[in-house]
């Protein structure tokens, strides 16, 4: 079967199938390790802190965020998981709120290594 030589539509030119089958669809965090702590950094826009809840559950970090504009009708919403590979001194988690950036620390425990079994690469 051949492919259609004709110039795409406007619409067919904004899909992108590989990153619609692959990508998560969402670049708005940041993680890192640095100095004995996981980093992360969440953009979470037009929120106000006491809409934002943040909670730890056996080794998964459940951020969520609810905004209601009644003036406009409209409701913004936002939901993400993290698991962390590594042990977290859970009562040391530490987040902050600002200029629309959540960040939250979250210190790995002295010695604490990721559990699980090495996958070899083959060649």
């Amino acid at each position: 079967m051949a492919l259609p030589r004709s110039t795409p539509t406007s619409w067919m030119q904004s899909l992108d199938v590989p990153s619609q089958l692959f990508g998560t669809g969402r670049d708005d965090y940041e993680l890192y390790e640095e100095d004995g702590e996981f980093v992360l950094s969440v953009e979470l826009p037009g929120f106000d802190p006491e809409e934002i809840t943040v909670a730890w559950d056996d080794g998964v970090l459940n951020i969520a965020a609810e905004h209601e504009d009644e003036a406009r009708g409209q409701r913004k919403t936002y939901h993400r998981r993290f698991r962390f590979p590594k042990a977290v001194a859970d009562e040391e988690i530490t987040a902050e709120y600002t200029n629309g950036i959540l960040e939250v620390r979250l210190p790995v425990m002295a010695d604490a290594t990721a559990t699980g079994t090495e996958i070899p690469v083959e060649s």
